[in-house]
């Protein structure tokens, strides 16, 4: 079936590889979005308002059938939790408030697995674990969510870990320069596992969450079904450029020190931990995600410029 969908922050990271899909699939996307968005067939650019000013959501919704939240300030130098609360909570409640006074079948709102949890874990997560985000900008998130569940809208909410893809910014940039360096790294004996998402994997879920029964009214956390470890994420990003791993063993006991004594034990929590979520009940609604990580960090470093 086809739809009118309306997706904010059409041209981030995520709609850039959304909003084509879905036309592709032959819906009819409103794409919204601050910065200019290439228009085509099925595709139709529209600006979006800043957030941080009161505004109708009245002139977007008009016709259409399915909204797709993606639009938010991301993690930022400065940014307070009155920032993101105003922006990543306040616009959500107030686009579900609208969408209760449009025709609109459903609210896909794009959370993160900040919402749920910090940068590590010491358990596998799942859906059912209690939510305990750790920065302004994942209590944000969180906040927006309940706010979507208490309206009434029907809704799908995503909590997807780290996403990675081509042009990818942020950790996965950070973990593609550390890959580039023609150096060994010091990575041979972490055995860590953490969870990532693939982008097209990530468009999959958001696709199926479009008119699936199965995910009305639900609340997903979205990953990668294969967690891998800091050493083989680095070995897949040197084999798509022909390199060997080149990895030698340091303790990674001797690395936390380290970062610690130098103030970044944050980072340690990104690259020395475990972060695992079971996407069981993703996949259980009917979810089939088309690569692994492996594959997936294999053609991302293949395509990206560093």
């Amino acid at each position: 079936m086809s739809f009118r969908i309306l997706v904010t922050g059409a041209s981030g990271f995520i709609g850039s590889a959304l909003v084509p899909a879905l036309a592709a699939a032959g819906h009819h996307v409103r794409a919204a979005s601050r910065r200019p968005v290439r228009g085509g067939e099925r595709i139709d650019p529209v600006v979006l308002p800043d957030f941080e000013d009161d505004f109708d959501w009245g002139p977007l919704l008009g016709g259409i059938d399915i909204v797709i939240h993606l639009a938010a300030i991301a993690h930022r130098q400065g940014g307070d939790a009155v920032d993101y609360d105003k922006v990543n909570r306040g616009a959500a409640v107030s686009l579900a408030e609208a969408c209760l006074r449009h025709p609109v079948r459903r609210l896909i709102f794009l959370s993160s697995i900040g919402a749920q949890t910090g940068s590590a874990s010491d358990r596998v997560l799942t859906e059912n674990d209690e939510p305990r985000p750790v920065t302004g900008y994942d209590q944000a998130k969180l906040a927006a969510e309940t706010a979507i569940r208490d309206s009434g809208v029907s809704h799908t909410i995503l909590r997807p870990v780290i996403v990675y893809g081509p042009d990818a910014k942020a950790n996965i940039a950070f973990l593609l320069r550390i890959a580039a360096l023609p150096l060994p790294l010091p990575f041979g004996s972490f055995r860590n596992r953490r969870s990532l998402l693939a982008i097209g994997n990530l468009v999959e879920a958001i696709m199926l969450s479009v008119d699936s029964p199965s995910t009305l009214n639900e609340t997903f956390v979205v990953a990668d079904p294969d967690p891998v470890s800091i050493a083989e994420i680095f070995g897949c990003l040197r084999a798509a450029n022909g390199d060997r791993a080149r990895l030698f063993p340091v303790p990674p006991r001797l690395i936390a020190g380290v970062l610690s004594l130098v103030g970044r034990s944050a980072l340690w929590d990104r690259i020395g931990r475990d972060l695992v979520v079971n996407p069981a009940k993703l996949l259980e609604a009917g979810w089939k995600p088309s690569m692994t990580t492996r594959e997936g960090l294999r053609a991302m470093a293949g395509k990206t410029r560093v």
